[in-house]
């Protein structure tokens, strides 16, 4: 494979023809513009390398990604005043553009832009103790990461909506069975069951499965990329509201927001 540089947070390993590629901002593994960047970067260059036949997304700790961190604006993932729409999820196209096939190993929680983070994969290999959840409503926002997209496309819009509205957390197995989640694996051996499914892809003819994954996958990056410009809208004018300065402040108290509708 290439020889191919990455951020200090980004880690790059190989495994035959398998890169794995692994967060490292334990123990959350918050994102902003700045690691969803320099994920795109690597992904891209992975794409152009000839040696990689898929790619393992992965994390260091026990969480694989908690999305945004409210409590510290400027690694946020909240545009600065004046926004018209939010950067990071242009990066975040440019992930879901990549055309090599992507195993998730999720072994703890994937919360709010990190259940978006963890649906660029093809498939997603989580432990019992994973958590999927899409907060975005308890915290007093709209949806963002092509998640309006990508979650009614992975388990039908009835099932997508009872997380949105509800915000509720959802473990492995029922992700699993629900088809969110595509392998069970316990917490320990969920990187090496992702490893293990990526191996058996890359064993498959590189040029045959590529073409394969665009058939499937065909329109999403266009679909996400609208997708986002309507949720970044949504976003920049409620981020401005009483009710998410609520959510915020009730989840950092671990306790029910009072929503006011303002």
């Amino acid at each position: 494979m290439t020889e191919i540089s990455t951020p200090a947070d980004i880690g790059l390993t190989r495994d035959a023809h398998v890169a794995i590629v692994e967060i490292r901002r334990p123990p959350h593994n918050f994102f902003d513009i700045e690691l969803i960047r320099g994920l795109a970067d690597l992904f891209e260059a992975l794409d152009r390398d000839p040696g990689c036949r898929s790619i393992v997304l992965c994390a260091e700790g026990t969480a694989f990604c908690a999305g945004a961190d409210f409590s510290r604006r400027e690694r946020s993932a909240v545009p600065g005043a004046g926004a018209t729409s939010n950067p990071l999820y242009d990066e975040a196209v440019r992930m879901f553009s990549c055309v090599k096939p992507v195993v998730a190993a999720v072994q703890g929680p994937a919360v709010g832009g990190g259940l978006g983070l963890a649906l660029v994969a093809d498939f997603r290999v989580a432990s019992p103790q994973a958590r999927f959840c899409a907060n975005f409503n308890r915290l007093g926002f709209h949806p963002g990461f092509g998640l309006t997209v990508t979650l009614p496309r992975l388990i039908g819009a009835q099932k997508a909506g009872l997380l949105f509205y509800t915000g509720r957390r959802i473990g492995g197995e029922e992700a699993v069975s629900i088809g969110l989640a595509d392998l069970l694996a316990p917490q320990d051996q969920v990187r090496a069951e992702a490893v293990k499914l990526a191996q058996e892809i890359a064993l498959s003819a590189p040029l045959a499965v590529r073409s394969t994954r665009a058939a499937l996958r065909e329109g999403l990056a266009e679909q996400v990329r609208l997708a986002v410009a309507k949720e970044g809208a949504h976003q920049i004018l409620q981020f401005a509201t009483e009710d998410f300065k609520e959510g915020v402040a009730a989840m950092s108290a671990r306790r029910p927001p009072r929503f006011q509708g303002r």
